[in-house]
């Protein structure tokens, strides 16, 4: 019976200490079971966007930040640098610097609160390339697990698609702010490249001679640099017309106008001769020089060389290797993508004129839009008049920017006119279509987003103006979207609050 009730005794002790357990703290505060509620903010600089996770601040914890850093430009994660957090209150404050990221584009710093209150919680990002300040106002520190709980509760089951950090970093991603700008109405066709006056030259034979090709590869197309030779004029040989003896003559006839012009005008310094005298041996000495110098320019080994004017491309070849030519005949031309005219013909009926074409936009080789005026281009003119054959309006746009499009080609274009309406506008690029339905991907957080459906109006070029479903102020994702809707319908991204 003795041992019976010391069995007994041991096990309502064993009970006691099990009850007492359910109510401890762990060592971060919590209750046991019950998990530290944890925040998450998401802030954009015109360089940087910080996504950052921490467990409530309690007072004697230390907190351990996952402080998330992407380069706005291309959206790659920080890989480099140093990162500063201050908890700060009136002129008092906690500091720690950590000097690295614990894995690409993630700082891990922590604080270890003395007080309650409400706090500025800063975030000071020095890298290689720059430097970015983040300020989180209004972050509170709690007195205890209780109060925290308490105020913040238990964290609901997020139905928003989760997309990490990390995943993003790997694939093209890009996301841009929904802003307020003008928009204008705007007539859509299309426009044929014309190549510009001044991205073409022809070069012709300064002399008579036989064409002797200088480039392993002369043909159509084939890319050249400026001073680049491409081929000679060769007249050795030759009974007439011979370039060797031409330029002798001229040298002779260039030596003795100078001797004569410097004996000459010792005499007029002298007053020996009239005014009169002096300027015929000048003018003929300056003749002689001229007709020397030209002859003399670009020859070589007694050929005339011909060469590439600027950096471009061999546009037409009128002459084959070994031909003979005569002086002012054109030999080839050279042209560049440096400047193009835009001609596009529109029906009479929009009234256009030079007053209300507001801008003009063209779609580039690989789908982008650009604005003629970004291109350093402006609108030349419009056509007053329509033939009965072609009762059309042309319009001509010159671009200044390099456009690696054929001459002949089709563009798609976009002409705006009219006034400007102030409206809500994202980038082209961050619909998404499903029959004739648009939506975008809207960032609601550093790894949590939405699909939503929208409806859009007007296109200026590479914008488009949103009439209903988005908010100035909102990020959508421009270059990855198609993942994120992917990994929402696949259901395997994994949820959020992960650990670093």
């Amino acid at each position: 019976m003795k041992y019976i009730l010391i069995v007994l005794a041991l096990m309502a002790m064993s009970c006691n200490n099990k009850a007492d357990d359910a109510h401890a703290h762990n060592a971060d505060g919590s209750h046991a079971g019950e998990e530290m509620p944890r925040l998450d903010h998401t802030i954009w600089t015109d360089k940087t966007e910080l996504f950052v996770e921490f467990p409530a601040l309690i007072v004697g914890n230390p907190s351990r930040f996952a402080a998330h850093f992407t380069v706005l430009n291309k959206h790659q994660p920080v890989r480099e640098g140093s990162v500063t957090v201050s908890l700060i209150k009136g002129n008092k404050g906690l500091r720690n610097t950590v000097d690295a990221p614990s894995s690409p584009g993630i700082f891990s710093p922590t604080i270890q609160p003395k007080e309650a209150g409400n706090y500025q919680l800063v975030f000071e990002l020095k890298t290689p390339e720059y430097s970015d300040r983040i300020t989180i106002d209004d972050v509170t520190v709690y007195a205890n697990f209780d109060d925290a709980l308490k105020t913040l509760g238990i964290a609901e089951e997020d139905e928003s698609i989760s997309f990490l950090k990390e995943q993003a970093w790997k694939i093209d991603f890009q996301t841009s702010p929904v802003v307020s700008g003008e928009i204008y109405n705007v007539i859509n066709t299309s426009g044929v490249w014309m190549p510009s006056p001044n991205s073409v030259k022809s070069l012709a034979a300064k002399s008579n001679g036989v064409v002797d090709f200088k480039m392993n590869i002369l043909t159509e197309g084939t890319v050249v640099k400026q001073g680049q030779l491409l081929m000679s004029l060769n007249s050795q040989g030759l009974a007439s017309n011979n370039l060797n003896t031409e330029i002798e003559n001229a040298r002779a006839n260039f030596e003795q106008a100078k001797s004569e012009y410097e004996r000459k005008k010792e005499l007029y310094n002298s007053k020996i001769i009239p005014k009169s005298d002096f300027e015929i041996v000048e003018s003929n000495f300056s003749k002689a020089k001229s007709i020397y110098q030209s002859l003399a320019l670009g020859v070589s080994d007694g050929s005339k060389q011909i060469r590439a004017p600027f950096d471009g491309f061999i546009k037409s070849i009128s002459v084959s290797n070994g031909d003979y030519v005569d002086q002012g005949v054109a030999l080839i031309s050279i042209g560049s993508h440096q400047s193009k005219i835009l001609k596009t013909q529109l029906a009479p009926n929009y009234g256009l004129s030079m007053e209300n074409v507001k801008g003009i936009w063209y779609q580039t080789k690989d789908g982008q839009w650009k604005s003629v005026s970004d291109s350093e281009g402006d609108i030349l003119s419009i056509s007053k008049d329509v033939e009965r054959d072609n009762p059309l309006i042309s319009v001509f746009a010159q671009v200044n920017a390099s456009v690696d499009m054929p001459d002949g080609s089709l563009t798609s274009v976009q002409i705006t006119m009219g006034t400007a309406n102030e409206n809500t506008m994202i980038p082209v690029n961050a619909l998404l279509e499903d029959y004739g339905s648009y939506s975008v991907i809207v960032q609601l957080s550093g790894e949590s987003f939405e699909r939503r459906p929208i409806k859009i109006g007007e296109r200026n070029g590479e914008n488009v103006e949103i009439l209903q479903g988005l908010k100035v102020g909102e990020t959508v994702i421009t270059t990855g979207a198609y993942q994120v809707k992917m990994a929402s319908m696949s259901g395997s991204t994994p949820a959020h609050g992960h650990d670093h």
